[in-house]
């Protein structure tokens, strides 16, 4: 058994060990050189390796530093092969005794070894052979940016865009290589376009933003099979699109809402490529929707280089952007900002008061209108005529201006203004949750206009008129709320603060030095959580279907998490997680969908704010769940195997969300 104090030992040697490869959360030693180590680790080593049936496999040994788990990695090619790619890994775990299994073989972007020789010691055969490598690619700046060469293909990509290959552990600049023959190559675009039962994920992120209004326009530019035109059709808006394949003789027509749907990453030529960016922002009337392959992505498919993307196993040509740099390219070509909507996807306004409109449309808290509580003649009497002025006070928190509601007419003929009616409408309802409302408009501007401030805070021309109308409301004029929002934003970096918020929110789980709350309650946190998430997803908004967002408040970072049977599973398994580096705003993304022993999650009743619509039965299970002792043993019950043990350990099954003997 691994007690803590033990534990504190390892990581010390471990820390200290003139052996092996450090990394901040681990040690890696070749098999080789275990010998060598510290007769403590290697003893914690023997430990690890008596829970499993065979090592011999194994070529690099893991001694993680953040938690007792040693793992067992095997790279068959680690002596012939330059950068070897891993084959399997195979993780103990010295405080639960599970063993996790995970295989890469099949794998068309495994993880890669670089600077090979800091995994052995000074004896091994290819030692020098393996230090002159990794000192010619340091010259070169090949290891400068190790975040994006640590699988096949990132490290292929970079090859290739240097022009530069690697044989026999020496580098060499091949006058053949394929940047070289990259016109013998045919590709066939029309293959990259995929065949939905839905909408598309711009299209679909530009409904919900209401960027379709009543009579509405749809163009879709480079519409492939055109499932977007009809869907956008059926929906009730005229709705229209070009393919140079699938429909080359349909007229082009510009249209208030353009889209340019993964099509910029298909086009292999660059000057074409950026002509047809233009082309479909001259057809935008109010906004065009680019979007594109982003290096986030999971891309483990048959793939080689070809020019600055890659060339698929069908033909098709994918240029694969990093995010800032596919908005950074979009704002070199059209000088207007791109503004990010989802990994992958920009939304680019005509019209100044539309971007900013849309910003703070996304930070706004979704509210419900206060309940009428009592029986008052005179508001039943003008219930009907009332119920949009109510609507509109959820929504801004404040008053109409004039021209603001269709009914202003009819209301004001009635009450002669707004300020009467809405004295019959606090005869029927809670004043009080009246006042919450506007509180809660108050901070959702404080946080728009905080998050404005790091892309060039607009002036007050350049507001929406219903914007400039929320802030003279709830703000008395624009200079105090951005004197208040630049206040909050100095606090934001105060990781004190931060970490202080996190502590006693009644909202989220509180886990180690981190905080995690589902994405319907981020709204419902202090300001300065939300503007910390705000931070992350300013630049890249959302990794789709993320239902779990953590905060970190022992270092600036935000993790994404996928659940994708949050609502249906008691304790549904992790799928998916980014995590947002704030330091230097990188980015990393794993794909673990395909995990035999997965991450779980219990008591979801924590994630979740009181008022979501399952709150009350996730409570219930926990409650039982906890009376029944099996959530004590947290750390054997984090995966799936685990909490599977423990149910036939105390002989109970789940079935839905209810717990029962077996």
């Amino acid at each position: 058994m691994v007690t803590l104090e033990k534990y504190s030992s390892i990581v010390s040697s471990c820390k200290n060990s003139p052996i092996g490869k450090h990394l901040p959360n681990a040690l890696y030693v070749h098999t080789a050189a275990l010998s060598k180590l510290d007769p403590f680790l290697k003893d914690y080593e023997h430990q690890a390796r008596g829970l499993i049936e065979n090592t011999d496999k194994a070529t690099i040994i893991k001694f993680g530093i953040d938690r007792p788990k040693i793992s067992y990695l095997y790279y068959p090619g680690f002596d012939l092969d330059p950068h070897p790619q891993l084959h399997q890994s195979v993780v103990v775990d010295l405080i639960t005794e599970q063993v996790t299994v995970r295989q890469y073989h099949n794998s068309h972007n495994p993880p890669i070894l670089h600077r090979k020789e800091t995994f052995v010691t000074a004896e091994y055969p290819n030692y020098q052979t393996f230090a002159e490598l990794t000192e010619a690619e340091v010259a070169l700046g090949l290891l400068d940016n190790s975040r994006h060469i640590g699988t096949l293909q990132e490290w292929t990509r970079l090859l290739l865009q240097q022009g530069i290959c690697i044989v026999n552990h020496h580098l060499a600049c091949p006058i053949d290589s394929p940047l070289a023959k990259q016109q013998t190559v045919l590709i066939e675009r029309h293959k990259a376009a995929l065949k939905r039962s839905e909408l598309s994920r711009p299209v679909r992120v530009a409904l919900e933003a209401d960027l379709f209004t009543v009579g509405t326009t749809f163009f879709d530019y480079g519409c492939g099979c055109g499932e977007d035109i009809k869907r956008i059709s059926e929906l009730g808006y005229d709705s229209s699109g070009w393919d140079p394949y699938y429909r080359p003789n349909t007229k082009i027509n510009s249209a208030d809402v353009v889209n340019l749907g993964y099509i910029i990453n298909v086009i292999e030529d660059i000057a074409e490529r950026r002509e047809v960016l233009i082309n479909a922002w001259e057809l935008a009337q109010q906004v065009l929707i680019v979007s594109a392959q982003v290096l986030v992505d999971d891309r483990r498919r048959g793939l080689i280089a070809y020019g600055d993307g890659i060339v698929t196993n069908r033909n098709t040509f994918q240029k694969y952007y990093e995010q800032e740099e596919l908005k950074l390219y979009i704002e070199q070509v059209l000088g207007v900002e791109a503004i990010p909507a989802g990994l992958g996807i920009y939304l680019v306004f005509r019209n100044e008061a539309q971007a900013e409109s849309f910003r703070a449309f996304r930070v706004y808290s979704h509210l419900s209108t206060p309940r009428v509580q009592a029986q008052v003649r005179n508001f039943e009497d003008y219930r009907q005529l009332l119920t949009p002025l109510m609507d509109f006070y959820t929504k801004r928190g404040r008053l109409p201006v004039k021209g603001e509601l269709s009914a202003e007419a009819e209301i004001k003929a009635e009450f002669r203004s707004y300020q009467r009616a809405f004295k019959v409408i606090f005869q029927a309802t809670d004043r009080k949750e009246w006042e919450a409302i506007a509180e809660k408009r108050r901070q959702d501007l404080l946080v728009y206009l905080a998050l404005g401030k790091f892309s060039g805070r607009p002036t007050i021309r350049k507001l929406a008129p219903e914007v400039k109308a929320d802030v003279k409301a709830l703000f008395g004029n624009y200079k105090q709320a951005c004197t208040i929002a630049d206040l909050l934003l100095i606090q934001v970096g105060d990781m004190k603060k931060i970490a202080n918020l996190c502590k006693t929110s009644n909202i989220g789980k509180q886990l180690n030095d981190a905080i995690a709350v589902h994405v319907s309650a981020l709204e419902k946190l202090p300001p300065l959580l939300r503007l910390y998430e705000g931070c992350a997803s300013r630049n890249f908004y959302r990794l789709e279907n993320a239902n779990i967002v953590k905060l970190y408040y022992n270092k600036p970072k935000i993790t994404y998490l996928v659940y994708p049977e949050f609502d249906t599973k008691a304790h549904p398994a992790l799928q998916a997680t980014m995590e947002v580096d704030l330091h230097n705003l990188s980015v990393t993304y794993h794909d673990i969908s395909d995990e035999t022993n997965p991450l779980i999650l219990h008591q979801k009743d924590t994630l979740v704010a009181p008022d979501y619509p399952s709150y009350n039965k996730f409570v219930r299970l926990t409650k039982k769940e906890q009376k029944s002792g099996l959530l004590e043993n947290t750390d054997a019950i984090r995966r799936l195997h685990g909490w599977m043990r423990c149910l036939r350990e105390h002989e109970v099954k789940i079935e839905g969300h209810k717990l029962s003997n077996q």
